[in-house]
This record gives structure tokens, sequence and C-alpha cells, in this order.
């Protein structure tokens, strides 16, 4: 079949189903529609071995689906899900907390935890995956791209597909994009850049070296994956073939699908790397499961599925459900999709269709519009500061470093912040990663602004236990090479932390020593 024309069937079979997928997205009724989801799920794992702990089959034919489940189920973090159930699965176990035998597992240690975990990842659930990415893409046609766009490359930079087979538990392990990206439709590997062969190799740098060679041979449409990694890439290409901008080799790159982390830090870089508008789109998928997406260019707002396999609930994230090192209490106050409120963070749980169960996946959300279900993300359970009460969570952070980027006319691509003890009393120490020429004193002095205006906590603070503050820029690289030589974990979907803490602060202070 010619491109062009597989360009054009592509998109007209998108606007058909596009039709349907925007009317039954308007009659959605979200609190119903989690209820649902959660009955699925129940039915379908009311005879595995959690089910049965947990009398999932009482729990159906109670009165009050939703209040019986929140009050048999416990809540779980990633260890106790683990050490109670999930090594079971790991060890070849069929039926421990979704029926069948988990094949795949994908390796996630998020930007907190030093060890990998292992999230089982279910035929229903890469269903659910595919299912959500489809009806984002295909949401694109209300963009009005001409239908040649849909003849172009996408190039989605992500971990590696080739994954490690265990032969005691009978599973295979690695990235949940490398997971995905193996199991590709045929029909999608004309578009899927960069290929198979790249997108096994393991080693980054050696990966970015086989994605600048080949660029000039693609004409890429759409670029997939976490803003730093893009970036690096694309700065590459451009230093490696003189370029001004990356459209004057690829001309019809329209759209960018980020996530992971705030896209506003590294929106200065991306408007030097582009030459022409790029259409910015927010995913949020995580391993257990595709959480949200952009519905609306205008507004950088995602619309969280609630249909989709997965059932939410949500925890206010404060003292009295977090302890000061981001873990949650036993018993934690757990609202649902109706009892929420319009501008407060809150810790997501989820029961997925891969046998998650009111499991704490680590982030915290904010609902700009319940009704909606517009949400976005404010930062992470285990990367917030707050050693006397400050409370600055990550949203505090990146904001006050957007502004001091928006005033100072820099470009800030990476920081990172930790809390120290100074004497007595405390001090905040900052570390930005750029490339641009600041003053350490007059940016920390900014920042300290900005936090007081943004944390009524924070500016308390400032007064009374937070007696200093320190600054150090730091040439971006710096950070990239402290993942890959001190952490070993380097390009993909790997995430700086926005806050350092313990031994990890303690490596990354002998890491920055070591290079003076």
């Amino acid at each position: 079949m010619p491109v062009p024309l597989l360009g054009t069937i592509i998109k007209t079979a998108a606007e058909l189903k596009n039709i349907p997928v925007e009317r039954k997205q308007k009659r959605v009724k979200p609190v119903k529609a989690q209820q649902k989801e959660l009955k699925k799920l129940l039915r379908k794992a009311k005879d595995t071995e959690f089910g049965r702990a947990y009398h999932f089959s009482e729990i159906l034919r109670s009165g009050n689906l939703v209040e019986s489940f929140r009050r048999r189920v416990p809540v779980f973090d990633y260890n106790r899900m683990h050490d109670q159930w999930w090594y079971r699965s790991l060890n070849g176990e069929h039926n421990v907390s979704w029926p069948g035998r988990v094949k795949y597992f994908a390796l996630s240690s998020g930007t907190s935890e030093a060890s990998s975990k292992y999230i089982p990842i279910t035929r229903a659930l890469n269903a659910s995956i595919t299912k959500a990415s489809i009806r984002q893409l295909v949401s694109a046609v209300r963009y009005d791209f001409p239908a040649e766009f849909y003849n172009k490359g996408v190039l989605m930079i992500g971990g590696s597909t080739e994954l490690s087979y265990s032969r005691a538990g009978g599973y295979y392990a690695g990235d949940l994009s490398g997971i995905s990206a193996s199991r590709i439709p045929k029909w999608f590997e004309f578009f899927y850049k960069p290929g198979q062969r790249i997108s096994k190799i393991r080693d980054w740098s050696e990966k970015l070296d086989e994605m600048v060679k080949a660029a000039p041979k693609w004409d890429i449409g759409v670029v997939v994956g976490v803003p730093a990694w893009v970036q690096i890439l694309l700065e590459r290409i451009i230093e490696e073939y003189h370029l001004n901008t990356i459209h004057d080799l690829w001309p019809n790159l329209r759209v960018y699908v980020h996530s992971g982390v705030a896209f506003a830090p590294y929106e200065k870089s991306f408007e030097r790397i582009f030459g022409k508008e790029v259409i910015l789109v927010e995913s949020y998928l995580a391993s257990e499961g595709y959480i949200a997406y952009q519905v609306d260019l205008k507004r950088r707002v995602m619309q969280l599925l609630v249909d989709n396999g997965i059932y939410f609930e949500f925890v206010p994230f404060n003292e009295m459900n977090f302890n000061d090192n981001g873990d949650i209490v036993a018993q934690p106050e757990t609202l649902t999709l109706s009892e929420v409120r319009e501008g407060v963070d809150y810790a997501l749980l989820l029961s997925t269709c891969a046998g998650t169960w009111r499991y704490l996946i680590g982030d915290t959300i904010r609902f700009l519009d319940k009704e909606n279900c517009d949400i976005v993300i404010t930062g992470r359970t285990k990367q917030f500061l707050s050693i006397t009460g400050e409370h600055l969570s990550q949203d505090n952070l990146t904001r006050a470093v957007e502004m001091l980027s928006e005033e100072l006319g820099v470009n800030i691509t990476e920081f990172t912040v930790a809390g120290e003890e100074y004497g007595t009393m405390y001090a905040h120490h900052w570390y930005l990663g750029s490339d641009d020429a600041i003053d350490p004193q007059e940016a920390i002095r900014k920042i300290d602004g900005y936090l007081c205006h943004l944390n009524d906590d924070y500016a308390v603070e400032r007064t009374e236990a937070i007696k200093e503050l320190y600054l150090d820029v730091l040439p971006t690289h710096v950070f990239y090479k402290f993942m890959e030589e001190k952490i070993g974990k380097w390009g993909g979907a790997t995430k700086f932390p926005r806050v350092l803490k313990g031994e990890r602060y303690a490596l990354w202070k002998e890491y920055i020593a070591s290079l003076k």
C-alpha cells in the first residue's frame, strides 16, 4: 500500500472513530464511571488469593460497594504490596492479586528510591494503556492536520526494549516504555522511530549516538518523551548537523507529547530548539497505568481517565496522613471522586486491572475543575521539603524556579534543593542547573521572595527556624553525569529528584565536592 494512502486511511479512520469517542466522553458521568470500574475490578479479581483474603464477594453483595471496599481493604505502599502479595507473582504463582500469571513487570524506581520496584503489567493493563493512547492520538484530528501529517514518523524516546527474563519466575522485566514498544502492532512499525534495533540498546550514550546518526533518515511528525532527554537528543542533532533549529531537519514536526515532570523549566530551551510552532501535549502515564492526558490545547491541564481500568481514591496530602518522610500512615483519610475539593493536594491511590489495590503511587495531584476531572500534577509524596514545617511542595519549588527564569531571562533546566542543619536551626541548599550566567546571591534572594509569596508556612519559618539559604549554580550536564555515574540511571524516562534527602543528598554533596 502506498504510504500517502496509508496516511489518508489512518486520518479518516481517526476522524470516524473520534465522533463516538467525543460523544461518549460528554456522556460519561465520572462518579458513576468510577463505581462501575470498581465493580468490574472486584468481579474480575474475586477468586484470586487477594480477592478471597479481603472478601471481594462479600463487598460485591454489600449495599454500599464503595464504603465496603474502603473499610475492608487496607491501603498499600509498594513495600507492603510486594512483601505480602507481589513476591508470589514474581515467584511464578498464578491468581495472586489478578487472575492468571503475570508475564511482564515494569522496573520503576521513580526519583526517590534507590532500588528498583517491580510493577506488574498484565494483559488487561496493557490493553487499557493502548486504549488510552489511541484515544489521545484520535483526539489529534481536532487539530486539523493535513492527511500527509499522518505519514510522518513518531519518535518515542524511552527505555530499552530489551527485556530481561527470569527463569525462576517465568517473567520478563524492563522499562514500561520498553515493554510497550516491544509489543507495538505491526502496522505501526513503519511510523515508529528510532526502530526496534536502536530501541533495544540499553546504554543511553550509545543509543543517543545511534539516534543522532540516524536522524537525517527520518521525517518526524511527533516526538514523545521526558523533556530532559528529548532536549539532549535534539540539541545533539542540531549541533552535529550545524542546524539553526530541529525544524531545519524535520520540517514536519508538529507535536511534542511530554510527561514525567513539569514542562515549565524546559520551555525556554525548547523555544530555541523549535523553529516552528509545535503543539505541546501532556500525558500522565505511569508504570501502574495511564492516568490522565491533556484534552485542551489552550489549558495545560489533564483530564483524569475515569473509565479505563483504574479506580481512584485520594488522600489529602497533610500531616494527618503522611509523616515527615512522606510515608503514608496506617489508616489515612481516603476520599472518592465525589468527595474531593478543588485546589487541594491529594496523593493518589490506585486499584487497577494489574492487581494493584488501594496502592499509593507516590504522586500528588490537584483538581482544577472537579466536574470535568481536570487535574495537574503537583509533586511527589517523597519530594517535598518540610524540615521545620515550611511545607514546600514540588509545585512551589518548580514555580519559584520558573519565576526566576522569567524575571532574569535565563534558562534553568534542572534544579534540586535539600534541607540541612545550621547550628541549632536549619538551612535550605539550592542547586540550579543552567548554562547561563546567574548571580547566586541575586538568585537565592529572589527565590526566597517568591516562596514567601507562594507559601505562608514558608514565610513564617523563614523568620523562626530557617536561618540560612545557600545556592550553587552548576552546568546542566553535572546533574545528568551524577545520575549516570553515581546512581546508574541515565536517559530514557529517568528524572532528577527535585528534593534530595538522606543518603542521596550525602552522595550528591560528595559528588559536587569532587568536581571542585
